[in-house]
This record gives structure tokens, C-alpha cells and sequence, in this order.
């Protein structure tokens, strides 16, 4: 499927700057055609004026019309067939199989919100009637909802070219609330997040939706992503990715004349407590499975076990030289970009050099100098090391962790209450270990946005229940989520209707519940 390198702004393409940019296929390191335009900043202000001038046009859809739209990108996406395979994989060095489940969970989700939507219920209607008799002051009828917040702008993770991308979680969420959306495609899988592109103007063809629902444009450094952020039409931005890019974001919005809410999940260290009875029963399976999950996908996933605590004993060191041997058999891999692996052997080198922590294991295989190389690594350190240097608490992106022997329950409580905001954190134990360290799950609820008993965090079920957010530095606002459908909650803001007459009022605060959704009529919930 030929691509033309340019802007998608509200449905015409656009190249109207002079600089380009190619793609770069990170197994190979050579660079793939064709040539991406970076969008100047009057681009970038015809997308964000044209769906500001459409906002109420597509406010006005009706949930069935917004669902149809979210299922009729999914269809669109699954019709690009292996073109969207074989691109992302050349642009990612990613298998197929992993990009071929990854875009099962990019239609799931688009499939979910469509559902959302239809039934309804996501609004949280709530009606309070009047009561006009009552003393000493008559009640007046307030009735409350959430409604779109404005123009969304999205950035495209590099480490999930589909499912945190174009038509991603954060883009799926925002749509079905009722918002428009202008993506920054990520530089690394441009090719990618055009055909996607393509896949969703197709299904506002189809399903007749305005045009300036969607615009996406190209940058490759940061500019054109600020500009979207600074531009006063933005109302609320989705962002995953690093930390320092998450903050600079984050700190620009915060310093607008009118600040705007920043969603961005920066990832975490996602710790795991291996308790003594667990490291007794099953240290042999935790070991490989713990390796399993730091080495998935190169280990670039915002949920890769960073940290591995537990107490300083026998089965305990038995266990390190079982992950050892893991590690030290572990072939290379190809990272997504190569400032990816530039970043990820600057963290292994600064950790290497820290004192007090002993590199135990890494990749044997020879790297070559063409690729994007991502070695394995297992680093081992004690608890007053780790307590006493902050570096070692910080995300390691990459197929790398880093062990930490804890002299007795009070350092290991000392070094729970260290960690920052997490994404996850997990324990594995048996009911034996769960009362004898009885104060750790009170100590780690604190601490992180999902906990997670004898398993791993690696692999997140996109599902309603489903929490992806911690506290900060985790994600910028640890009450919400970037997977599952409380996603929609982050794009949109409640109203407030009093004292309106029935005819002026949304349909879904009408007396008449006609679409049949869950209210709260009086204090009652209903349908």
C-alpha cells in the first residue's frame, strides 16, 4: 500500500513545511521510504481550529453514531491486512506475531468503547428533583453529566505502534467521550501510524462523521509536539512515553494562560516482593518466570519488573544465581529505535558504575554495530545501597533488573516505603508470608495503581475493570487510567443543568429515560 508522507489535517493531506524525515528500520539501520513532512505551525492550527469549529457537530452525534464509527475503524484496521504487519514490523523490529496480537487488542479496544457508548451509562447522569413544598427553602431540580472536554491531543507511544498509537487506548477513549482528536504520530513508526491514518478516514467515510473528528501530523523532535500542546484550542492531552518528555509536557500545559489536564503515563519500576515462603515453595518457576517477564518484548514494556526485593538468606541466593543463569543464556535483542537503545545503555552504565552494585549477569551473545541492541542484565545490590541512592528506584527501560537482598522485614518494609509512584507492584507469597507481612500490603496500596499477587505485571487485560495509572512519577494523575473503558472518564467534564425545562434538557437527563441507562434519580441508582 503506498504512502505519501504527509499531514492528515481534518480530512485533506497536507505538506506545506521543508523538513522531512525517514523512517529507520532498527534491525538493519538503514532508513525506509518514503519521506514524512513535519507539519508547520500553521498545520498544526488548521487541525486544532477546524475541530474546534466542528466540536459541536460531533458533540451533537448520537451515542450510536460514535459507536459506529469506533467499530468501523476496527473493520478499516483489520482490512490493511499484512501491509500494517509488515510495516510495523520494519519500522519497530517487532515480530509479527507480537504486532498481529497487538492489533487484536487495538480493535478490542476500539470494540469496547463502541459498547460503552451505545449502552450509555458512562455519563453518570445523576438527577436530583425539586421539591418545592420543602422548609425552611424549596429544593431546585439539579441535574448533573459528563460531557466532552474539546479538542484532545494524543502522542503516540514508540513501544506499541498500534495499541498506544494513532487509533490507540488514549485516541479510542476520546472519541467515545465525544472529542476530537489531532494525533502526533511517533517518528519512529511513521509508515505505521499512516496506514492507520488512512484506516480511520476511511471509516469517517463511511460513517459520514465530520471530517475534523481526526487530523494527525508529523514531527520528528519536539516542536510540533509543543505547539499542539501550547495551542489554545488543546483542552487535554494523552501522552505515554518517558518521564523527562511526560514532565516537559506536563510543565508546559501547567504553564499556559489556561492550564489544561496532562494525562501522561511515564512508566515504573514495577517492583516485585518475592516473600520466603515463596522463594522456598517455588523459587525455580518464579526465577524463570521473572526472567520471562524483564525480557518480553526487550523488555520495553511501561510494566517491566525493574526491581526484584526479598529477604537476604539461602533460598533467597539460591534464587539470584537461578535468574543468573537466566539471564547469562539470554540472547541480544533488536530495540524499537535507536535512541531507545542509546538510553538503555546509559541507564545499564550508570547502574554498572553505581557502588555497592554488582552487574551478575548479562548477554552473552556478540552485538553487532548495525543494530539496535538491547542486552539482558541482571544486577544484584542490598537494601541500604538501594535506600541510600535514588537512581536505583528509577525505571529501567529495557530487558534489565536489578535484585535487592534486605537484611529483615523492617528494611524490607524501610524499602517499600522508599519506592516512588508505581505502576505496579507485586507480591509473591503464600498465605504464610501474607500474615507474617502483614503491614506490606497497607505499605504498598500507597504505592502503586495495580497490585498483583503471584504473577507478573507484564501483559495488561484490557478490561473494564482494569487500572493503568499509579501515583506520580507513574502517571501525572494517578486517579485515572490509560486502558480499560474508566479510560473515557479523562476526556470528559461534568455539567451541571438547573432548573431546565425537559425540552432543553440531554436526553439522558430527561425524565423520560428513553435510552435506559443506569441513573442516580434522588440518591437511588436505576434505570
Amino acid at each position: 500500500m503506498a504512502l505519501h508522507g504527509k499531514n492528515f489535517i481534518a480530512g485533506q493531506h497536507s505538506a506545506d513545511g521543508n523538513q522531512n524525515f525517514n523512517a529507520i528500520n532498527p534491525a538493519i539501520g538503514k532508513t525506509i521510504d518514503p519521506l514524512f513532512m513535519e507539519a508547520t505551525d500553521q498545520e498544526v492550527d488548521t487541525a486544532l481550529s477546524q475541530a474546534d469549529a466542528a466540536y459541536d457537530q460531533i458533540t451533537d452525534l448520537t451515542p450510536a453514531q460514535r459507536a459506529d464509527f469506533l467499530d468501523a475503524i476496527a473493520i478499516q484496521i483489520e482490512a490493511l491486512g499484512d501491509d500494517l504487519i509488515d510495516r510495523a514490523s520494519a519500522e519497530t523490529a517487532l515480530p509479527a506475531a507480537r504486532l498481529t496480537g497487538e492489533r487484536g487488542r487495538t480493535m478490542n479496544q476500539l470494540n469496547q468503547f463502541a459498547q460503552l457508548v451505545r449502552e450509555g451509562s458512562w455519563v453518570e447522569a445523576r438527577i436530583d428533583h425539586a421539591i418545592p413544598d420543602r422548609q425552611p427553602l424549596p429544593k431546585v431540580d439539579v441535574r448533573r453529566m459528563l460531557v466532552p472536554i474539546g479538542p484532545v491531543v494524543v502522542f503516540g507511544a514508540s513501544n506499541f505502534p498500534l495499541a498506544f498509537s494513532v487509533a490507540g487506548g488514549d485516541t479510542a477513549s476520546a472519541l467515545a467521550a465525544g472529542c476530537p482528536v489531532i494525533i502526533k504520530a511517533h517518528p519512529a513508526h511513521p509508515g505505521t501510524c499512516e496506514l492507520i491514518a488512512m484506516a480511520i478516514e476511511r471509516a469517517i467515510e463511511r460513517t459520514k462523521v465530520p471530517p475534523a473528528i481526526f487530523s494527525m501530523v508529523h514531527g520528528q523532535g519536539p516542536e510540533v509536539g509543543m505547539a499542539m500542546v501550547k495551542h489554545p484550542l488543546t483542552k487535554a492531552i494523552g501522552f505515554t512515553g518517558s518521564l523527562a518528555a511526560g514532565r516537559a509536557i506536563y510543565n508546559a500545559a501547567a504553564a499556559r494562560p489556561e492550564p489544561i489536564p496532562v494525562y501522561a503515563e511515564m512508566g515504573s519500576a514495577n517492583p516485585i516482593f518475592v516473600l520466603p515462603s515463596a522463594v522456598t515453595d517455588r523459587g525455580k518457576q518464579i526465577a524463570e518466570a521473572l526472567y520471562q517477564s524483564v525480557t518480553l518484548g526487550v523488555g520495553q514494556f511501561c510494566t517491566n519488573p525493574g526491581l526484584v526485593l526479598g529477604l537476604r538468606d539461602k533460598p533467597f541466593d539460591q534464587f539470584i544465581d537461578l535468574c543468573s543463569q537466566h539471564f547469562a543464556s539470554a540472547a541480544t535483542g533488536t530495540m524499537l529505535h535507536p535512541g531507545i537503545g542509546r538510553n538503555y545503555q546509559s541507564r545499564m552504565n550508570k547502574i554498572k558504575d553505581t557502588s555497592g552494585v554488582d552487574l551478575r549477569a548479562q548477554s552473552l551473545e556478540k552485538q553487532s554495530p548495525t543494530t539496535t541492541c538491547g542486552p539482558a542484565g541482571l544486577f544484584v545490590s542490598d537494601a541500604t545501597t538501594f535506600l541510600s541512592n535514588s537512581d536505583l528506584s528509577e525505571e529501567i527501560f529495557g530487558p534489565s533488573t536489578i535484585a535487592i537482598a534486605c537484611n529483615d522485614i523492617e528494611q524490607l518494609y524501610e524499602s517499600a516505603h522508599h519506592l516512588p509512584g508505581q505502576l505496579t507492584i507485586t507480591i509473591h507469597g503464600t498465605e504464610q508470608d501474607l500474615e507474617e507481612f502483614d503491614s506490606l500490603i497497607a505499605i504498598l496500596q500507597r504505592k502503586a495503581g495495580r497490585l498483583v499477587f503471584n504473577g507478573f505485571p507484564t501483559g495488561v487485560e484490557v478490561c473494564p475493570s482494569m487500572h493503568h495509572g499509579g501515583p506520580y512519577p507513574a502517571t501525572t494523575d494517578a486517579r485515572t487510567t490509560s486502558v480499560g473503558t474508566a479510560a473515557i472518564q479523562r476526556f470528559s467534564r461534568p455539567v451541571c443543568y438547573q432548573q431546565f425545562p425537559q425540552s432543553a434538557l440531554p436526553v439522558q437527563l430527561r425524565d423520560h429515560n428513553e435510552m435506559e441507562i443506569m441513573r442516580l434519580v434522588d440518591g437511588k441508582w436505576t434505570k
